[in-house]
């Protein structure tokens, strides 16, 4: 089957597809976080679409490339560069179920770090994935990173198989921290690849 597919920045109206597609990759976590964000009024996914449409925060569209097919969001990458040096994590104020993300964060200082990936379920199996995940690689580049690294669910096995096609290597990992949020993983699997 042909198809014309683009990569290209992410503008602010892809708000709501950049919503969709990051509680894809997060399985379930983003709306239930969104969920205990919402103001009066909101619901989660217009907590989600404020936050695509921010102008600072990592969550943003700046910092998103999208894929088009026939004009339409098929998937998205979000990423950035990791600090050089980590900041120390205050587990006091910091809530539980980030902690291990973060842990793993401070583990690859740096590194152009994949935040999000992920397609729509009908676009997938067409390499946009691949695809996005070498345009990551070459504004890595451009930004002198020298590693990439990624967060995947240990139960997330079509993710991992993608990650270490494209070579990544697993380097450590860490405990979930659940609270009411369900998901099949035991484990935050960090992945970088050089």
């Amino acid at each position: 089957m042909n198809f014309k597919h683009l990569n290209r920045p992410a503008i602010e109206a892809d708000a709501a597809a950049l919503a969709d597609l990051i509680n894809f990759a997060g399985e379930g976590l983003p709306v239930y976080l969104w969920q205990k964000m919402a103001e009066p009024g909101e619901d989660a996914w217009d907590v989600g679409q404020r936050r695509a449409r921010r102008n600072e925060g990592s969550f943003s569209y700046r910092n998103a490339i999208v894929s088009d097919i026939d004009d339409a969001v098929a998937a998205t990458l979000i990423g950035y560069r990791l600090p050089e040096q980590p900041e120390p994590i205050d587990y006091d104020e910091l809530p539980p179920m980030f902690a291990p993300l973060q842990e793993l964060e401070n583990l690859a200082p740096g590194s152009w770090y994949v935040n999000v990936l992920a397609t729509y379920p009908q676009f997938r199996g067409r390499g946009l994935g691949t695809g996005l995940l070498q345009a990551a690689e070459q504004i890595a580049a451009s930004q002198g990173s020298m590693a990439m690294s990624i967060i995947v669910s240990d139960a997330n096995d079509g993710a991992r198989r993608l990650y270490e096609r494209c070579g990544y290597r697993q380097m450590a990992s860490r405990a979930m921290v659940k609270d009411d949020w369900h998901n099949p993983g035991s484990n935050w699997v960090l992945m970088v690849k050089d």
